[in-house]
């Protein structure tokens, strides 16, 4: 691995989107020029990001610098662990069996039903009566 490299990719989870910049480092990360422990409130999305670091015992190895965009909280810790996971194989493709048995590589396909006409919402339908 060369240390001037920087790694660049992209997370995605829903309506979420992670550009995720990996680069050497003593294991600082910032997410929309925020510390990440700033940025998600819940601890479960802290839990979430660290996922593939912890894994790949790669905590405090690399500075990671992420840009993400829309959707929810919880989404967005979902797309930048995607983002992550993408970033550490580029650094090391020896990691790759080891993420990929966690599940971190799968980008989750599960997205919002669209709502549909004649009803409330995806599947909720209007009140029916009958007088």
């Amino acid at each position: 691995m060369d240390q001037s490299l920087a790694y660049t990719t992209v997370g995605r989870r829903k309506e979420a989107i992670a550009r995720v910049r990996l680069s050497p480092g003593t294991g600082l990360i910032s997410v929309n020029r925020r510390p990440y422990d700033k940025y998600f409130s819940r601890e479960t999305d802290r839990i979430m990001v660290m996922q593939p670091l912890q894994v790949t015992n790669t905590v405090n190895k690399y500075d990671i610098a992420a840009n993400l965009r829309g959707g929810g909280m919880t989404g967005q810790a979902g797309a930048l662990r995607h983002g992550i996971s993408r970033a550490l194989i580029s650094a090391d493709p020896a990691l790759h069996d080891l993420l990929r048995k966690q599940g971190f590589l799968t980008r989750d396909p599960r997205m919002k039903e669209r709502k549909k006409y004649g009803q409330k919402g995806a599947r909720k339908r209007f009140q029916w009566t009958k007088r």
